[in-house]
Parts: C-alpha cells; sequence; structure tokens
C-alpha cells in the first residue's frame, strides 16, 4: 500500500462515485484511456478487482466497496495536511512564542500589535514571556523564542536582526514631595548632578542604562547611583519610596503610581528610548515572518516610526 500514488486513489474514488469511466474521466480533466488503465493499474496493485464491468458503467465489487470509505479517509487526511502545511508555511496556523522586556510590554504599541495579529491569525498559538534583553536574545538563538520586542540592541549579535519600530523620550520620575516635583516646565538633565538616581540594573536593560549614563555625561556629571533595581515597576516602587529620583520612558506615565511625579526633560539633552523587534536572521517560520511583516506595516502608518 505505501507504494501507491495517492493519484490512483483519487481515479478510483471518482469512478465508484460516478459509476462510469467517462464521467469519471470528465470530472477528473483526463481521458478515459490512460484512467481505464489507471484503475487495472490500481487493481494489479492491490491484487483484487475493484470494479465489474458494465456495458453501460463500472459497479463496486465486494472490495472495492470495502476499499472506498478507507480511500476517501486517506485522500482527506492527506488533503487536510497539506491544508495545515501551507496555512502553517503562510503564518496562518501553528505556533509562535514572543518576548518582550517590561519596559516594552509597557508601550501602547506593543499590546495593539499582539491583539492585532492574535484577531487577524486566531489559529496560531501566541505565547508570551517576558525576561530581560540578553535572555530575549539568548531565547532567540536557542530557537526557544520566535521574536522579541526590546529596547536598545546589544551592538551587533551574530544570527539576530532587529527591525525598529519607534523612539520614544525619556521622562524623570521624582518622589511627589522632591523638588523638582514642581512646576510645569522642562527640566534640564544638569540639574540632576547632586541627586541619588536609581536606574534599572544594566545587567536587565543595558542599552536604557548605557543611555541614560551616556546622557548624563553629555550633560557635564557622572549620575550619582543609589540603588539599581531589578525590573522598572521596582524602580518606580522606590522612588515613591522617597530613595531618589529616576529617568524612564516615556510610556511608563501611564502607570499611575502614589508618591510619584513625572516631569518631562529638556530634549537637548534628554536620552531616548528606542523600541524595535528582534528576530532570527534567515528567519522561515511562517508565523514570524506575518508578525515582522505586521510590525513594519503598523510602523509604516504611525508618526512616530523610526526613519
Amino acid at each position: 500500500m505505501a507504494n501507491i500514488d495517492v493519484r490512483l486513489l483519487k481515479y478510483f474514488i471518482a469512478v465508484a462515485e460516478t459509476g462510469h469511466l467517462t464521467h469519471a474521466a470528465e470530472r477528473l480533466g483526463i481521458a478515459q484511456p490512460p484512467l481505464s488503465q489507471q484503475i487495472r493499474q490500481l487493481e494489479t496493485q492491490l491484487g483484487v478487482s475493484l470494479f465489474r464491468r458494465l456495458p453501460r458503467g463500472m459497479a463496486l465489487t465486494d472490495a472495492g466497496d470495502a476499499f472506498l470509505s478507507d480511500a476517501r479517509a486517506i485522500v482527506m487526511r492527506l488533503d487536510r495536511a497539506i491544508d495545515d502545511v501551507r496555512l502553517v508555511g503562510l503564518g496562518q496556523r501553528g505556533r509562535l512564542t514572543v518576548g518582550f522586556t517590561s519596559s516594552a510590554a509597557l508601550h501602547p504599541f506593543v499590546p495593539m500589535v499582539i491583539r492585532a495579529f492574535r484577531q487577524e491569525t486566531p489559529a496560531v498559538a501566541l505565547l508570551l514571556e517576558e525576561a530581560d534583553t540578553s535572555e530575549l536574545l539568548d531565547g532567540l538563538l536557542a530557537e526557544r523564542l520566535d521574536a522579541a520586542f526590546i529596547r536598545h540592541p546589544l551592538g551587533d549579535v551574530a544570527g539576530i536582526a532587529t527591525a525598529p519600530v519607534l523612539v520614544e523620550p525619556m521622562v524623570l520620575a521624582v518622589p511627589k514631595r522632591h523638588r523638582l516635583a514642581r512646576g510645569r516646565g522642562r527640566v534640564a538633565l544638569s540639574e540632576l548632578a547632586n541627586e541619588a538616581m536609581i536606574l534599572y540594573r544594566r545587567r536587565s536593560g543595558q542599552g536604557l542604562y548605557d543611555a541614560i549614563i551616556a546622557a548624563c555625561h553629555g550633560a557635564g556629571f557622572s549620575p550619582n547611583i543609589e540603588q539599581e533595581a531589578p525590573r522598572l515597576l521596582s524602580t518606580l516602587s522606590l522612588v515613591a519610596a522617597e530613595l531618589g529620583v529616576s529617568i524612564v520612558p516615556a510610556s511608563l506615565m501611564r502607570m499611575k503610581v502614589d508618591g510619584i511625579v513625572y516631569r518631562h526633560l529638556q530634549p537637548d539633552t534628554a536620552p531616548v528610548a528606542p523600541l524595535h523587534l528582534a528576530y532570527r536572521e534567515g528567519e522561515r517560520s511562517g508565523a514570524a515572518l506575518r508578525l515582522l511583516a505586521h510590525v513594519r506595516a503598523t510602523v509604516a502608518q504611525t508618526s512616530d516610526r523610526v526613519a
């Protein structure tokens, strides 16, 4: 049976359902003589007669009748398997694991894209995982992840490509009773020269950390880093506890944390927080490629996209 061409099964089914070689040939779009030869070839391979040849048609033998349901099931399963693999290749079915940093997840772009992708491809099993940038890149290289939303790429990582998504400003987070909590204008970064600062630890967010340090140096001072927090939300908790001030992506202003006031920084020296989608170079996963295309299309429609 393993050597039987599936076309022979389809020919057999057509003749069985029409009861006539001519009608079956018309349905299949082939000539009658080759169809007759294919039916005889199938009977030879099986070692049984599937049809009784009548003056005006073809009738199934007992063996043919018994074989018909199995032949239909085999063809149906094969057709379904072909459809499934095509849908997987097109990214309309399968599995997709997407990672994100905690700061990336708080920007509205990320849940918007994930929500739209899920609505457009409901047959794709979508799994989400939060981790720091280095862990996400390791996950991509180990193929545990298919894509990841990260902030600053950590230089050139072999095998990893990134697609720019957007750039958002960073803002100052200060305790409610802090002197810089008052006022409505923008704060100069140099005003933080003597402040105790709380930063998202470098190991978890090297890009954001380095951008803040570079901006402070550009403003003429080295920051006094009082503490480093493992998560951005932990950073805000420490600021609310009046242990220092911090600089965070502007999207965190959506987090209404009691005891914190957000102030905009003067743009000439303020650091920025870009957002990228990281993926494997030469990616062939249909779902991952579909997500990448969806992200790029969404970026093209936004006003704050990266050129």
